[in-house]
């Protein structure tokens, strides 16, 4: 059956809660000018290498700027975010909403360069209020359109995860460990923010569950954190597989660019994934999106929407897909972030 916009994947499914919103599976964050411009240029090499930009890079002002050059910070970071190549997803993160240099951050940057920038990270949300007063600085630029991805730091950010995630421009949760553990006056032990402890004390696993919930409940992308040991490539690739196969987790921060590659390994589906979900999917589209008998299993709507997922992930982690599902990418309409 050809494929038409009105019987496409992405046209039937877009009532999926989950999924509504389609970001890269790696958000890589740099902040010192020297690291800020190679990450841009590896960013773009990577991209001509996958056949699509497979991960965002955003350009840090909170842990980036020296103190009392916040200013010059956020002049620098917007000029390098309107020379990047085009095509690239490049955000930024600027201070937190009651930081002094917040409204200055969001005035020179969001001011200048937000038709260009894919998203404004604020970091150290702990309520609605926050996310609306940052709406409101965002407006106030003139980037109106420019999403919001927001950093959940504390126990009261968790409990209120899911009053932020429900609001409008809120695109990503991330989940920022150190500050995490740090908010509990030493209650959480330091190895609450090693590669292992973060998957095995109890408030900290609590947390990144809440948060992933709390984003899955609204169709937001749930973004999971740092992993500090960065020469250690085993324990990369183990928390990348952990958080996005029990954990829920769509997307993983790196703070080196070794980091890139394991992540976008571990949230991309394999081989055989691939080709079930695509065989699945064609079935379903040449039913009518009827259910349909796979296999002995029998599948629907419900299932269709996981499979398609799968394509999407593939998709946006430049893995190779069959022919079919190529054709369904090269038409598939644009969806409205």
């Amino acid at each position: 059956m050809k494929t038409t916009t009105a019987n496409h994947p992405a046209t039937v499914l877009l009532g999926a809660q989950a999924g509504s919103v389609t970001l890269p599976v790696c958000d890589h964050y740099s902040g010192v000018e020297a690291r800020m411009r190679k990450s841009l240029a590896l960013q773009s090499e990577m991209a001509q290498e996958f056949g699509a930009c497979v991960f965002d890079v955003t350009l840090d002002c909170e842990d980036g700027a020296p103190v009392g050059g916040e200013t010059e910070h956020a002049a620098l970071v917007t000029e390098l975010a309107l020379a990047a190549a085009p095509g690239m997803r490049v955000g930024v993160r600027v201070h937190p909403v009651d930081h002094a240099a917040f409204e200055g951050d969001v005035a020179c940057i969001a001011g200048r360069a937000g038709a260009r920038l894919s998203h404004l990270m604020v970091p150290k949300v702990e309520s609605l209020a926050d996310v609306v007063r940052a709406v409101q600085a965002l407006d106030a630029a003139g980037a109106s359109q420019l999403p919001l991805h927001v950093l959940i730091e504390s126990p009261l950010a968790v409990r209120n995860a899911f009053d932020i995630a429900a609001h409008a421009r809120v695109q990503s949760l991330s989940f920022g460990l150190m500050d995490f553990v740090s908010a509990h006056a030493g209650a959480i032990p330091a190895d609450g923010m090693g590669v292992a402890g973060q998957f095995a004390h109890p408030l900290v696993v609590r947390a990144k569950l809440e948060i992933a919930s709390a984003a899955h409940a609204f169709g937001k992308v749930p973004s999971h954190c740092v992993v500090t040991e960065f020469s250690d490539g085993e324990a990369m690739r183990m928390a990348a597989r952990r958080a996005a196969r029990e954990f829920g987790y769509t997307r993983m921060w790196s703070i080196h660019p070794s980091q890139i590659r394991p992540i976008l390994e571990a949230f991309a589906p394999d081989e055989e994934q691939i080709h079930t979900a695509a065989q699945i999917v064609d079935a379903a589209i040449e039913a009518n999106w009827a259910p349909v008998s796979f296999e002995g299993t029998l599948h629907d709507r419900a299932s269709y929407r996981h499979f398609w997922q799968v394509l999407v992930r593939a998709h946006a982690t430049g893995r190779a897909l069959p022919p079919q599902a190529q054709a369904w990418f090269a038409s598939a309409p644009q969806p409205a972030h």
